[in-house]
């Protein structure tokens, strides 16, 4: 992505819609006069009078528990350095959406008008009645150090400058578990540490809360290596400064064991990583350059482990590991600090989580078949959906066992059923999916290039880096719009079924559409001609293999798209008719809702069929199934046509799959209540499950459900899904956003990933002049 583009596109994110990231939202019921009564005047004065009566109370009847400061005076940003305040905002709005997203702790972000450290301190310090915790973000050393150990001692919430413990925190979880991989002693290893900031130097004190030994260090800064002789060290960094000046980075590294780079890029040469000691670890954490490239490291040396920053190479350092679930932890038990106890907590629950099974989630975010403990993998991904679970309660009994807690948890393995259900675990599946989609992108046709906004997302796909767009359309009309707009298309195929360039692949595809439909109904010149249309060309090209996915139906009828892709494409094997899902992602988890575009009404053997094929579908998502047959009886309450075919339907999905869970006929709100349906349906398969599938009686009730929930309840919704074709063929709502048609690539591309197998007629295809113009623009790509 050229720079002006990235530009463009970050601050149309930020200011689109509300501007900024994060809104305040109310918990509670605000709709009605009473409600208000109750909210404010009159009703208000009970919790402040038990509050005044009792100070702890104001964890019970107000938010405070479950609320973050992210503070900052925007004096060391992102790299960006002193910018102020004002333009750290963005940067902190960011912070608290992880937080969020995380772990579920609601967070203010307050930007501070102040560089003196002290005065500093004591602004923060008075808004301690208001927040659980403080997280210190950017503010620049040697200042970070004092106003970090000053808040902790003049406060009694938990405070910590995450830009110093957090990446000692991660990086020590995965120094234990390389060091253990390559059989060495933490406290005999000699240290290279390069870059002794607040980040550094925190890392370096951790180390020895894990028993490194502080001779084992040599450590360099901007101005060379820490010595004896230097009179700007500090206390901080005194006892790691070696006697003599003359050491080099290079003379350093020479049979070092441990070297840690958190300063600047390509400082680090391969030779210096093979001077190192036997069985090496380098954690070259410069972002977004590391101080060695992994590739040069690993061909370096072949027994090296090696870590960066980054999230496209094996092992990384990433702060979003550690900083949301430690604080969960240290609010949940209204900790009064995060003390060295706790930090040491989150290192061994990281470190332990790495060696155990890894969820097949995981394995599909990252593309892989079976991720384990070893040189690649020495702490856990950031999308591993137990980091919460295990750092958290870790945390918890750190603090409550080192005297800092002022609660306690009665009862574990509930506390962790709760931080698993604050969030759900299948909320992360669009980071999952677009993960996985990064790690093997596939050739994704857009049939209706000469529109905005296919063109948009088609160059956030090839950016991203998740798909490889191909656009149909006509070259000089694509061009001028994506001109106008700033797109940049460099390195993306535009095809016109039109041109006369495309003569001999049409003749080509047509033969082929010929020799499938010449007995029904189409004639040879027909199938010729109609493969100017661009959803049939397109059609074609994934059945021929020249392309591994078909996106269309932005700008035509539903049906107009379904032809081609039946006509071409055609159903799997078992399957005899289509149906279309849609993915809810609701703040209950996904929700699979089917069918909701194809079948106007099904028989019940034709539910039965739709309901295995959308179980299949999520099983692709690495989800277990727990799917509702809806209707308006429950259990036979009603004797209607409908009931009926819902309940046969039921009976004949469990004939064919009898380990799947699904029940029905049932109402939808007797589906989600879970005390509901115990209390009176116990014999239900559904009883204490979480439903994540809806089948809809009709397509009507499906239609409506899926229109209400998205326009009414706020769910973001990706579809229609086309189940049941050979290839991936998805269609397109009628005025779909860009962010829709994103996500839609994305669905189509872990689409193509399962169903892309070697094509007959794909070896026709390799030979033929088109071909090879083809290879010859997307050869770079």
């Amino acid at each position: 992505m050229n720079k002006e583009t990235r530009r463009s596109q970050a601050l149309e994110y930020h200011a689109k819609g509300k501007p900024g990231k994060i809104e305040v939202v109310p918990t509670k019921e605000a709709k009605t006069q009473r409600d208000l009564s109750l909210a404010y005047s009159p009703g208000v004065a009970e919790p402040c009078n038990e509050i005044a009566a009792n100070r702890e109370n104001v964890y019970t009847y107000t938010a405070k528990g479950n609320l973050v400061g992210v503070i900052t005076n925007g004096t060391a940003v992102l790299g960006l350095g002193d910018i102020g305040p004002e333009a750290s905002k963005p940067v902190m709005e960011g912070k608290a959406v992880l937080f969020k997203i995380f772990a579920d702790i609601d967070v203010f972000d307050i930007e501070i008008n102040e560089k003196d450290p002290e005065k500093f301190v004591q602004i923060v310090k008075a808004l301690e009645p208001t927040f659980g915790g403080i997280n210190l973000e950017d503010i620049k050393a040697p200042e970070c150090f004092y106003i970090e150990k000053e808040l902790r001692k003049q406060m009694n919430i938990p405070v910590m400058h995450d830009d110093q413990h957090g990446t000692a925190i991660i990086s020590s979880a995965a120094l234990l578990n390389a060091l253990e991989l390559q059989k060495k002693k933490i406290d005999k290893v000699r240290f290279v540490i390069n870059g002794a900031g607040a980040a550094a130097m925190a890392c370096i004190k951790l180390y020895v809360s894990l028993g490194a030994l502080h001779e084992n260090f040599i450590v360099f800064d901007k101005d060379g290596v820490l010595h004896a002789g230097r009179t700007d060290l500090g206390a901080d960094k005194t006892p790691f400064a070696v006697k003599s000046a003359d050491w080099t980075l290079e003379k350093a590294m020479k049979d070092a064991d441990v070297f840690l780079g958190l300063s600047v890029g390509n400082v680090v040469t391969p030779e210096m990583v093979q001077s190192m000691g036997k069985n090496p670890i380098v954690f070259a954490m410069a972002n977004p350059d590391p101080e060695i490239t992994y590739d040069k490291a690993v061909a370096a040396r072949k027994d090296i482990i090696m870590a960066t920053g980054r999230s496209d190479y094996p092992n990384q350092v990433n702060n979003v590991l550690g900083f949301p679930f430690i604080f969960r932890g240290a609010l949940d038990v209204r900790a009064t600090q995060i003390n060295e106890a706790m930090k040491l907590a989150a290192v061994h629950a990281l470190a332990d989580l790495a060696k155990t099974p890894v969820p097949d989630i995981v394995n599909l975010a990252y593309n892989e078949k079976n991720i384990s403990f070893g040189p690649t993998y020495i702490i856990p991904k950031p999308l591993d959906p137990r980091l919460l679970s295990s750092i958290a309660p870790a945390v918890a009994k750190a603090a409550i066992e080192s005297g800092v807690a002022t609660t306690t948890i009665p009862n574990w393995e509930a506390y962790e059923v709760e931080l698993n259900r604050r969030l759900g675990l299948d909320n992360q599946l669009m980071r999952v999916i677009g993960s996985k989609a990064r790690r093997d992108p596939k050739r994704v046709v857009y049939a209706e290039a000469d529109n905005l906004k296919i063109l948009k997302a088609a160059q956030i796909a090839f950016e991203e880096g998740v798909a490889y767009p191909i656009l149909l359309g006509n070259e000089e009309k694509i061009r001028s719009i994506a001109e106008k707009n700033q797109i940049e298309l460099e390195g993306i195929p535009i095809i016109d079924p039109r041109s006369d360039e495309q003569e001999e692949k049409r003749r080509f595809y047509g033969q082929l559409l010929f020799q499938k439909r010449q007995r029904k109904g189409l004639n040879k010149y027909e199938s010729y001609k109609i493969m100017k249309d661009r959803n049939y060309f397109g059609c074609m090209m994934v059945e021929t293999g020249d392309a591994d996915a078909m996106i269309s139906g932005l700008t035509r009828n539903y049906d107009e798209t379904i032809r081609p892709a039946l006509q071409v494409i055609g159903t799997e094997e078992s399957v005899k008719k289509i149906a279309g899902m849609y993915l809810l992602l609701t703040k209950k988890g996904p929700i699979f809702m089917a069918d909701t575009t194809v079948n106007f009404n099904p028989t019940a053997g034709e539910l039965a069929e739709i309901t295995l094929m959308v179980a299949k579908e999520v099983r692709n998502f690495n989800l277990t199934p727990r799917i509702a047959m809806l209707s308006y009886s429950n259990f036979g309450s009603s004797a209607s046509p409908e009931a009926k075919l819902v309940a046969e339907a039921r009976k004949m999905v469990k004939e064919r799959n009898p380990s799947l869970i699904v029940d029905g006929e049932m109402q939808a709100s007797i589906a989600f209540n879970k005390e509901i349906l115990k209390d009176n349906y116990p014999f239900s398969e559904l009883v204490d499950k979480d439903v994540n599938t809806l089948i809809f009686p009709n397509l009507a009730a499906g239609n409506i459900a899926y229109n209400l929930l998205k326009e009414v309840g706020g769910a973001d919704a990706i579809g229609p899904i086309l189940m049941g074709l050979k290839k991936p063929v998805h269609v397109l709502q009628l005025g779909s956003s860009v962010r829709s048609i994103f996500n839609m690539t994305l669905i189509a591309v872990i689409d193509a990933q399962i169903k892309c197998i070697k094509n007959p007629t794909a070896e026709i295809v390799t030979k033929s002049k088109w071909w090879k113009r083809f290879q010859k623009v997307t050869k770079d790509m």
